[in-house]
């Protein structure tokens, strides 16, 4: 009999806790989904990787992450993200009030993304003086909106996972301000002991 882990499986690059897919990640391993995982050289076989995969239906972008579920391919992590939680029946808002901050907060995150990629190599100072501590100090007010951990007080949603990726991969970048408004630190410290998450950072830091 076919398992959910024959059914399930997280298309990404070989780039450690890096990126975009480390989200999806995140969030599967907290669910307690079994999947299969299928990583690809970020090196200079990508182009015709991608292509290759582009050519195969796992992407239609030619980006990933992908996620073959239930007989679909679902790409754009975010979008994943909100698919899960749907199919999952949490993660989310449950009233369309708190929906709408989950769903804004989240676009918040996909702007630092798009400046986080860039400035990989782009390295301007502007990045981590400007903009960083603003997208944090922009973040933490929706976070104490409902005095935390979480966004949405004791309830995480998948923009949690998201959010704290920004703050995991700017510290990797070594962009991260000094110091973090309080209400992140606090998300972060709760995050980072959610007991599938603890399991993961500590055999994969």
């Amino acid at each position: 009999m076919a398992t959910i882990k024959d059914l399930l499986v997280y298309h990404y690059l070989d780039i450690g806790r890096l990126g975009r897919g480390e989200v999806v990640n995140l969030f599967l391993k907290d669910a307690g989904i079994e999947f299969k995982t299928v990583l690809y050289p970020w090196d200079a076989t990508w182009p015709q990787q991608s292509e290759t995969l582009k050519n195969q239906g796992l992407t239609r972008t030619g980006k990933l992450p992908a996620l073959e579920y239930k007989g679909q391919i679902l790409i754009q992590h975010i979008p994943i993200l909100r698919y899960l939680a749907r199919d999952l029946g949490g993660y989310d808002g449950k009233t369309s009030q708190e929906k709408y901050v989950v769903d804004a907060v989240s676009d918040i995150y996909i702007d630092w993304r798009s400046k986080w990629a860039a400035n990989l190599s782009e390295k301007k100072p502007e990045y981590k003086d400007k903009y960083v501590p603003g997208y944090y100090s922009l973040v933490a007010q929706y976070y104490s909106d409902f005095e935390g951990p979480y966004l949405l007080g004791d309830k995480i949603t998948y923009v949690d996972f998201a959010i704290y990726q920004s703050i995991d991969n700017d510290r990797r970048t070594g962009t991260l301000p000094s110091v973090l408004p309080e209400a992140l630190l606090k998300f972060k410290e709760v995050f980072e002991k959610r007991p599938r998450i603890a399991d993961y950072i500590k055999q994969n830091e």
